[in-house]
Formats: C-alpha cells, sequence, structure tokens
C-alpha cells in the first residue's frame, strides 16, 4: 500500500499548520542522523581495570608493580589488596579478582574448587623469597637447625636455654592461619618438608595478623622468636639467625644471593595466579613484571628477582 503523499500547497506558509509540519520534518531528520553517528562512533569497550588481592608478603611489591605500571600505561588501572594468599585465592576460585598473589603454591581441594566453578586456575612464578628466622636483637643465639626450629614451634623445646641462649621461656608468633607463610613454615619448618608428618604448632603460638604485629613484638619481647621474607626485615631492628638444614649442614644467613643459589634452606617461590591463561591487559602486565624493569623492583624491595636464577 502506497504511503500518502503531504499536500504542502495545503500548508499556507506562516500558518500554524504549517509550522507543525516544518518541525515534525525537522525532528525526524534530526533523530534519524543521531542514531547513525551512535552506530558509527560506540567502540568495543575493552577491560582497563585489574583486580589484584592476596599474600601480605607479595602486597608491597604488588603495590610497587602497579604503581610503576602507572606510567608504562597510564590507561590501565590496578587495584591491590593483601588479606593472605588464601584470602586471594578464595576470591579466584569465586572469579572476583584477575590475579590472585600467593606465597604458596594452590592446594588440590582448592584447584578443584576453581574447576567445579569454571575456573582452570594458571600458575606464574613472580619472585622468590627467603623466610627470616628473626630474634630480638638482645638474644644471643644467632643459629638454630630446621631439628630445633620445629621442636621449638612444636613445644617440644620452651626455654631458651637448651638451644644455648639465657634461662628464659621461648615466645613462639606466627602468621594466622590464612596467610601462605603460615603454611610454607608449618609444611618445610615444623614438619621438616615431611607431607606424613603429623607435627602442628604448639598450642602457646601466637597468631599475629600481619608482618608488623610479628616484627613488633620482637623488638619489644627479648624472648620472643618469630619469622618473616626478607623484604620485611630491617635488621637494626631484629636479629636475623642462621639457618642449617640439619646438624651436618653449614648454617647460612638469607640474602638475595644465598636463595638464588639455593644455599639458604627456606627460599620459597612467590606466585600470581590467574583464572585461565592471561590475555589483553592482564597478559601484558604479567609480562611487564617478568621483565627486566618489573623484577628489578623485586630486588629494589629486598626479595630475589627471577633473574638472579
Amino acid at each position: 500500500m502506497n504511503k500518502p503523499l503531504i499536500c504542502l500547497q495545503c500548508y499556507r506558509p506562516g500558518s500554524r499548520a504549517f509550522f507543525l509540519l516544518l518541525m515534525s520534518l525537522l525532528l525526524w531528520v534530526g533523530c534519524g542522523r543521531t542514531g547513525e553517528e551512535t552506530a558509527v562512533t560506540a567502540p568495543e569497550t575493552e577491560q582497563r581495570a585489574i583486580q589484584n588481592k592476596g599474600s601480605d608478603t607479595l602486597v608491597n611489591v604488588a603495590l610497587a608493580w602497579a604503581e610503576a605500571y602507572r606510567e608504562v600505561d597510564p590507561t590501565v588501572s590496578i587495584a591491590v589488596t593483601g588479606g593472605g594468599s588464601g584470602t586471594g585465592i578464595a576470591a579466584l576460585i569465586n572469579g572476583t579478582v584477575d590475579i590472585a598473589n600467593a606465597s604458596r603454591p594452590m592446594k588440590d581441594d582448592e584447584i578443584s574448587q576453581a574447576q567445579a566453578n569454571g575456573i582452570e586456575p594458571v600458575e606464574h612464578v613472580v619472585a622468590i623469597d627467603a623466610l627470616a628466622v628473626i630474634l630480638n636483637l638482645d638474644n644471643p643465639v644467632s643459629q638454630l637447625t630446621i631439628d630445633q626450629l620445629s621442636d621449638i614451634y612444636t613445644g617440644r623445646i620452651t626455654n631458651w636455654q637448651e638451644v644455648g641462649g639465657n634461662d628464659a621461656p621461648i615466645v613462639l608468633l606466627s602468621r594466622e592461619t590464612n596467610s601462605g607463610t603460615h603454611v610454607y613454615f608449618l609444611e618445610e619448618v615444623v614438619r621438616k618438608g615431611d607431607s606424613d608428618n603429623p607435627d602442628i604448632f604448639a598450642p602457646q603460638t601466637l597468631l599475629m595478623p600481619s608482618s608488623v604485629g610479628i616484627t613488633s613484638e620482637i623488638r619489644r619481647n627479648p624472648n620472643a622468636i618469630g619469622y618473616d621474607g626478607l623484604g620485611y626485615v630491617d635488621t637494626e631492628h631484629e636479629k636475623v639467625l642462621a639457618v642449617a638444614a640439619d646438624s651436618e649442614s653449614p648454617y647460612v644467613l638469607p640474602t638475595v644471593a644465598t636463595a638464588a643459589s639455593g644455599e639458604y634452606p627456606l627460599s620459597r617461590d612467590l606466585f600470581m595466579y590467574t583464572a585461565g591463561e592471561p590475555a589483553g591487559v592482564v597478559a601484558e602486565y604479567l609480562n611487564w613484571i617478568l621483565s627486566a624493569e618489573g623484577q628489578a623492583i623485586v630486588a629494589k624491595l629486598g626479595f630475589v628477582p627471577l633473574t638472579a636464577e
């Protein structure tokens, strides 16, 4: 059916009817042009923000990376929070972060939970850490074996005199259970790397929510013992112990060099996990972290860069 033609002769110029017709035609033309412009100029938007959460051991390095990357690509916004390795991994499992930081590998049950949610975790080693055992500066003890540390933290040794120190009770400090550092110390020191060893931390162990909590108590209490990532240790205010794998092995102080070489027995990888192989801005960011520029920040903050291997 043909559309009816508009008879302009029926509308006298200057009449109200003519004015209304003219306005209707202008509105129709304007709306059509706006729709065409919107269709042409609306861009495909790519993710330009990264959510990064997890390990308190890694949080300072992660913050430094995020700050430096603003100069590399100012269009990318990176939000970094701590809370512990378990917190970051749980967020990855729930699909609420792009990158989870961890100071321990993901457990089998965590990987299974992620896969049940349709997420395939991919592990990225981003740095190396040496776990330092620390004492108050006034404590005369300067070296311990892994066996002695295990006996101390399980409560089999309770007095400093038993390991060459003063006649004083040992005050045990540990990170809280959600910390990847806690898990590492439990598995590699308390249980001495034996997966069948049922030993646990002594019940009198004080669980600290952060590295700052441990160092503050160490500085205050001459009888306390704790552990922390090498990058968080201040040797002007804390004594760092030399550690031996056993009584037949040399005592080694934790340093970037001894951690990189494997001489120090309490060295570990630090991880970032992504949901599947990273792509887009997340892949670009991880590639930059692993570059010489990103690894230079690792060394600057007292951790061990991968390039030192």
